[in-house]
C-alpha cells in the first residue's frame, strides 16, 4: 500500500509538472492574425513573407496567421469586431476617414476606430506609367495620340484616370479596352502605346515587360505630382531592365496597424522582428528593399506605444505626438 501511494504520489506530481510545462508553453506563444490583401495578390504574398519572418525572428514565439481580404475598407471595418490579436493593412488616409466617419465610413462609425495604432509602413503602391520606347513618349504632354491601358476597377486605373484629368489628357488619349493581364502581349504587338499599373517596386508586370522590349516609365515634375496630391516616391536606377536613371513618381503609403488592445510587449516584437528580417525577405522579393526609415512619416496617426518603444530604441523618426 505504501510503494502504491507512493507511486500515485509520484504519478500526480508529474502530471502537474506536465500540465504546468504545457501551461508555460501555451502562454508563451503568441497568436496574430494578418488581414492584408486577396490571395495571389503580391500584398498578401508579403504578409505570408511577414509571418514566416516573424515565425524565425521570434523562435516560434510569435505565429502570424494570414486571412483573405477583399480590400483595405473591410480590413479597417473588421476592428469593430476584433480583438488584441488583430493586425490589418490599410493606407493612412483610410483610417483617418474612419475616425472622421467619412467616405466610405459614413454612417458607420465606431469607438473603436479610435484605438487603431500604426505597427510599421510595409511596400507602397507605386505608380508606373510604362511606355514603349517606339512610341517616343517620354513626358505626360507626349501622351495625347496615344493608346494608353488602364485596366479596370484597380486603385492604378482609377489613379492613372484621374492623372489624364489633371494632365489635361482627358479625351486626348485613346483608353484600350484591353484586361491589365494582357498589357505585356498588347505592348508587344503594338496593340497599345502604353500601360499604367500600381503596386510595389519592382512591379511583376513592369519587369515582365522590361524584359521583352524596350520600355520607358514616365517620370514627373514636381508640379505634376503636387497637382495629384499624392506622396512622392523614388524608383531607383536600375529596378528594371534599360532603366538607367530613377523614376520620380507618385505612390499610396500602406500600413501595418492594429489597436491598443494589443498588448506593448507584442507590438513592439513585432516592430523589432519585422525590420531585422527586411533584408532576408528582400533576397526573396526586392520588392522589399523599398522600405526604409524614409517611410516612416507616412505612418500619420498614432504609433503603438509598443512599437514606438523599437522605434525610439533604433532612432527612427516618429511624431512625439502621434504616440
Amino acid at each position: 500500500m505504501k510503494n502504491q501511494f507512493i507511486i500515485r504520489t509520484a504519478l500526480f506530481g508529474f502530471a502537474g509538472l506536465l500540465a504546468l510545462s504545457l501551461g508555460s508553453a501555451t502562454q508563451a506563444e503568441t497568436r496574430v492574425t494578418y488581414k492584408s490583401a486577396k490571395t495571389g495578390s503580391s500584398y498578401y504574398q508579403m504578409g505570408v513573407q511577414i509571418s514566416e519572418a516573424v515565425k524565425e525572428a521570434s523562435d516560434g514565439d510569435i505565429i502570424v496567421t494570414n486571412e483573405e481580404s477583399q480590400g483595405s475598407v473591410q480590413n479597417v471595418m473588421e476592428v469593430r469586431g476584433r480583438g488584441a490579436d488583430y493586425v490589418f493593412t490599410t493606407p493612412p488616409s483610410l483610417v483617418t476617414l474612419a475616425q472622421q466617419g467619412k467616405g466610405p465610413f459614413e454612417g458607420k462609425g465606431d469607438p473603436k476606430f479610435d484605438t487603431i495604432r500604426a505597427l510599421f509602413p510595409i511596400p507602397s503602391l507605386t505608380m508606373h506609367f510604362v511606355m514603349s520606347k517606339e512610341s517616343g513618349v517620354t513626358d505626360f504632354e507626349q501622351l495625347a495620340g496615344k493608346t494608353l491601358l488602364l485596366g479596370k476597377g484597380s486603385f492604378g486605373a482609377r489613379e492613372g484616370a484621374r492623372y489624364l484629368e489633371l494632365f489635361g489628357l482627358e479625351g486626348k488619349v485613346e483608353i484600350a479596352d484591353v484586361e491589365l493581364s494582357n498589357a505585356v502581349p498588347a505592348l508587344k504587338n503594338g496593340q497599345i502605346d502604353g500601360f499604367v499599373t500600381a503596386g510595389s517596386y519592382p512591379a511583376p508586370n513592369v519587369t515582365e515587360a522590361a524584359a521583352s522590349l524596350p520600355i520607358t516609365i514616365l517620370s514627373m515634375t514636381g508640379q505634376e505630382i503636387e497637382e495629384t496630391g499624392r506622396t512622392q516616391i523614388v524608383i531607383p536606377a536600375n529596378t528594371y531592365a534599360g532603366q538607367t536613371q530613377e523614376v520620380i513618381t507618385t505612390s499610396l503609403p500602406v500600413v501595418a496597424y492594429t489597436t491598443t488592445e494589443m498588448d506593448d510587449d507584442t507590438a513592439y516584437l513585432l516592430a523589432k522582428d519585422y525590420w531585422e528580417s527586411l533584408q532576408h525577405m528582400a533576397k526573396s522579393a526586392p520588392w522589399w528593399n523599398g522600405v526604409n526609415e524614409t517611410l516612416m512619416p507616412n505612418m500619420t496617426g498614432k504609433v503603438h506605444p509598443g512599437a514606438a518603444r523599437f522605434y525610439k530604441e533604433v532612432g527612427y523618426p516618429t511624431d512625439e505626438s502621434l504616440k
